[in-house]
């Protein structure tokens, strides 16, 4: 079985448990020669922590990332890169109830009849998305990695929440942007609206969704290996790997169903004596292969399951029916933490297929 890893050259492998001693990642096929210190992974881990404890989870955990492995003098090696972050602010005993008495929405009831009750459930366990700090991890060095040698970036933000789409604006702005704003909205008007759609649901006791938009530049044609591991479906399957994830679409995405074939093609034209596309309703991928254009991917997240409003569940222990009024600290909308979280598993699926495309080597020479 092979649930825990994902890759075939750059390969990264999550552990860890939403209470248990740490989450992280170990990251196997990195070149050896890119210049990495536990620095670079920080900033990008930092991204992913609580903004505000007003919209977000009052769990509040450091998240000092830990390199064990696979770097020396500041380079590394070649070998795989273990790194770690331990949980502190850990309270399973908010937990205690929903042993026999799954909450909606989660997976508790089915992890408990799949592993026969020997999961952890504490909040979650493996399915909780605490063990997203090992996704944003691993992708740290695959950004680095495709930032350094071919000069691709990846900018990803809230573009909806709560019903609240943003309005107009460019690709600069929201760069600019995204990380100034607790929500990670691509403007300050559109953070503005999104975070008063979270704070009423909070004040109800409830919770909303929202989507993600991710835009990777300077991709290079020719990534992807059709049929069965094309690149649009590599980078789906990491999307949907996020926990709370509910949907994928790229460029035109759904709305290509209602549009004729003249107006989803991309005409093909010459600019700089390049060929290029004049527009990208194909969201960077056609056939399973990057086209040079930017890969724009949406991700749908759910509204989080965990609320303090009373639900209805069963107890286990009977097969009774039973109400669940769910204790911890959880996010009212996990769409803002989760744009650090899209990011790095675009950044993981653009590194795989540029190794295994030739576009990145596996020995980096000093100054690449």
């Amino acid at each position: 079985m092979r649930g825990n890893i994902i890759g075939e050259r750059f390969i990264v492998l999550s552990f860890g448990e939403s209470h248990g001693r740490c989450v992280g990642a170990v990251v196997d096929g990195c070149p050896a020669g890119l210049a990495l210190r536990e620095e670079d992974v920080q900033r990008e881990l930092d991204l992913r922590r609580p903004s505000s404890p007003l919209i977000s989870t009052e769990r509040r955990e450091e998240d000092v990332v830990e390199i064990l492995s696979g770097v020396f003098e500041g380079y590394t090696t070649g070998a795989p890169i273990c790194m770690l972050t331990w949980n502190r602010d850990v309270k399973g005993e908010d937990y205690a109830e929903i042993r026999y008495k799954p909450r909606p929405g989660h997976a508790d009831y089915y992890a408990h009849v799949k592993y026969e009750g020997f999961n952890d459930y504490r909040g979650g366990g493996r399915f909780s998305g605490r063990i997203t700090a090992g996704f944003v991890m691993a992708g740290a060095v695959a950004k680095k990695l495709l930032r350094d040698v071919l000069g691709i970036r990846i900018i990803g933000y809230s573009l909806e929440i709560g019903g609240v789409r943003a309005g107009e604006f460019t690709l600069e702005d929201a760069e600019r942007n995204r990380y100034e704003n607790d929500v990670r909205a691509p403007t300050p008007e559109a953070a503005e609206r999104m975070r008063k759609k979270i704070l009423e649901a909070r004040e109800r006791g409830d919770s909303v969704g929202g989507m993600v938009e991710c835009v990777a530049v300077n991709v290079p044609i020719g990534l992807g290996e059709p049929v069965f591991d094309a690149l649009d479906a590599d980078i789906a399957k990491a999307m949907m790997a996020i926990p709370g994830a509910r949907g994928v679409e790229f460029g035109a995405g759904f709305a290509a169903a209602r549009m004729t074939g003249s107006q989803h093609n991309d005409p093909l034209i010459v600019k700089g004596g390049r060929i290029v596309s004049e527009k990208n309703d194909a969201g960077g991928v056609i056939g399973g292969i990057s086209t040079g254009m930017p890969i724009i991917v949406r991700i749908a997240f759910k509204p989080t399951s965990s609320i303090p409003l009373e639900q209805k569940t069963v107890d286990l222990r009977d097969l009774s029916e039973a109400r669940l009024r769910i204790r911890g600290r959880h996010d009212p909308c996990i769409v803002p933490r989760a744009v650090a979280v899209v990011e790095a598993m675009m950044a993981i699926v653009l590194a795989d297929h540029a190794i295994r495309a030739g576009f990145i080597p596996p020995v980096l020479r000093r100054g690449d």
